[in-house]
């Protein structure tokens, strides 16, 4: 295959699973209700994974604070990420986080490719012990994956490709973005 085949291939691939499903709509129309009564309660939602999970949620905590104006915040601060794995060991590090800044009635947003991201997973124990409103994890890989199976929400996707699962919850995360701050021009 080459070069243009490829990408023509590629760019096919992904436009398939970002294509508009009700159940997924329905399912995004409900996060974003559930962020807006987390903060209208004085809550705030919490966002987390690693990798390019980390930057789908440092993308998603900047925009949700900056445009959607909730309160909104991840754990991707070098120093306490190191810190609290140096202290506590790295499938520990989001669950301590959660346990020092976490109030009941917050919210999560639990984000993992595979859904077997053993700190992210620790979070989620971590956000129910400490009563929070409601958890949102974003998978894909498995149908089967221990994240999906923990959340109040679960939004998944059937790919096994780390960059279109990434990027696929990027599209459904900065969606919620829009519909929160009730952005009706798409300009092309």
């Amino acid at each position: 295959m080459d070069q243009k085949e490829f990408l023509s291939s590629y760019l096919s691939d992904f436009s398939l699973l970002v294509k508009p499903d009700l159940g997924v709509v329905n399912d995004l129309a409900r996060v974003a209700t559930i962020l807006a009564d987390t903060h209208r309660d004085q809550g705030q939602t919490f966002v987390c994974g690693n990798g390019g999970s980390a930057a789908v949620a440092s993308h998603i905590t900047v925009d949700l604070t900056k445009n959607a104006k909730l309160r909104c915040m991840n754990f991707n601060e070098t120093s306490l990420i190191t810190c609290l794995a140096n202290d506590f060991g790295y499938e520990r590090w989001l669950e301590k986080a959660i346990e020092f800044y976490g109030q009941p009635g917050d919210s999560m947003i639990a984000i993992s490719s595979s859904g077997r991201s053993e700190n992210v997973l620790n979070a989620v124990a971590a956000a129910r012990r400490k009563q929070f409103r409601s958890v949102i994890t974003l998978t894909g890989f498995s149908g089967e994956n221990t994240l999906r199976q923990l959340g109040d929400l679960n939004l998944w996707i059937d790919s096994r490709a780390y960059n279109f699962v990434e990027n696929v919850h990027q599209v459904w995360l900065t969606a919620v973005v829009d519909l929160i701050i009730g952005t009706r021009e798409y300009p092309a």
